[in-house]
C-alpha cells in the first residue's frame, strides 16, 4: 500500500504565502507585516515533533533553519531572531523563525497573540519574497 500524501495542514494554508520548496521543508511567509515571520514546514507524512525525523532529516532541519535565519537576518537587519517548533495549535511540525527588533509592538515577549495580523502591502511582501529566494537559493 503506498505512502499517503504529505500535504500542508489547512491552518498554515491559510495563514501564509507559499515561497518554495527547500530540499526538506516547504518555506513560508506569515501573513503578518507587523514581523518578518517564516515558517519551514518539513515534507513528511506524520511529523508532529522534530524527533519524528530521522538523524539525517534532523540535519538536513537544522541546515535548513541556519540558512533560512542567515538570510532574514541578512535582509531585515533585525536584532533578534526568534526559532521555535512549538505546534500547540497545528499539530504538523513546522518551526518559525521571527525577526524581531527591539522597538516592535511585541517586544521583548513573544509575538503571538499581541496584534492581529495586519495584512502585507502587495508589493513590499513580493520585494521581501524575492529577497528572501536569492538568498536561500530558490531562485
Amino acid at each position: 500500500m503506498p505512502e499517503p500524501a504529505w500535504s500542508l495542514h489547512s491552518r498554515l494554508k491559510e495563514d501564509t504565502i507559499d515561497i518554495g520548496d527547500l530540499p526538506l521543508s516547504k518555506v513560508l511567509v506569515i501573513k503578518d507585516a507587523h514581523y518578518p515571520w517564516l515558517l519551514l514546514v518539513p515534507r513528511r507524512v506524520d511529523a508532529v515533533e522534530i524527533i519524528d525525523l530521522d538523524e539525517v532529516q534532523q540535519a538536513q532541519l537544522m541546515t535548513e533553519i541556519s540558512r533560512v535565519s542567515r538570510a532574514l537576518k541578512e535582509i531585515t537587519k533585525c536584532d533578534k531572531l526568534n526559532i521555535a517548533a512549538l505546534g500547540n495549535l497545528v499539530p504538523q511540525l513546522h518551526v518559525h523563525i521571527i525577526a524581531r527588533r527591539t522597538s516592535d509592538a511585541a517586544w521583548p515577549r513573544p509575538v503571538w497573540g499581541v496584534m492581529p495580523p495586519l495584512a502585507h502591502d502587495a508589493a513590499e511582501v513580493q520585494n521581501f519574497i524575492s529577497a528572501l529566494r536569492r538568498k536561500i537559493w530558490l531562485g
